[in-house]
């Protein structure tokens, strides 16, 4: 069922999701840009575009900033268009794509907490042998970008599954229902700008 565009979309958004806040950080990883970079790979760039201005409407007003962890733009774009590329209605794909964000913000919040004890050792390692930072850097990149890979594959495949064995049993009216809320996220998106720029206006 995966198929090799599928496999190479999880490859590529697994390293986009790295410029989030561990490497790079030349905001590929905004859903804007993330989204049709990766529509390229499925070679269906309109939807790419959609869901990139939808996903990057949806969570403009959050941004990885010291503790906060905000849903990922990069996770939420993958998983839509990998469900998409299976055959999933963009309808249905976009909205596990934002659950998929949701669950990746607790996921990598729970994995940094456990990679704290790991980081003191590393510290104590590079005190002792300076010219083991490299070493070290590219390790914690590489472990990072595999969880990241590992999440995304493994919640596209599930979901792709749960979807293809629910869709002959989902109601017209269900269709409808996911089609009008899937066009109403960007008001919703544009709804929670408005105040932000009013504060920021004053």
């Amino acid at each position: 069922m995966m198929t090799p565009e599928v496999f190479l979309l999880c490859v590529f958004a697994a390293l986009l999701e790295l410029d989030t806040t561990y490497a790079f950080q030349l905001t590929f990883s905004r859903g804007i840009i993330a989204a049709p970079l990766m529509s390229l790979v499925t070679g269906d760039v309109m939807a790419g575009i959609q869901i990139g201005v939808f996903t990057e409407l949806i969570f403009a007003d959050t941004n990885p900033l010291g503790g906060i962890l905000p849903p990922s733009a990069v996770i939420c774009s993958a998983l839509s268009l990998a469900l998409h590329a299976l055959g999933i209605e963009l309808y249905f794909a976009f909205f596990f794509g934002v659950a998929g964000a949701i669950l990746f913000s607790f996921t990598e919040k729970f994995m940094r907490k456990n990679r704290f004890k790991w980081l003191i050792f590393c510290e104590q390692k590079i005190t002792k042998k300076p010219a083991e930072i490299n070493r070290t850097i590219v390790l914690a990149l590489g472990s990072s970008f595999l969880m990241n890979f590992v999440f995304i594959f493994v919640l596209a495949w599930l979901c792709g599954k749960l979807m293809l064995w629910l869709l002959p049993y989902i109601p017209a009216r269900a269709h409808f229902a996911c089609k009008f809320a899937y066009m109403a996220v960007p008001w919703i998106g544009l709804a929670t700008l408005v105040p932000a720029f009013r504060l920021k206006a004053r």
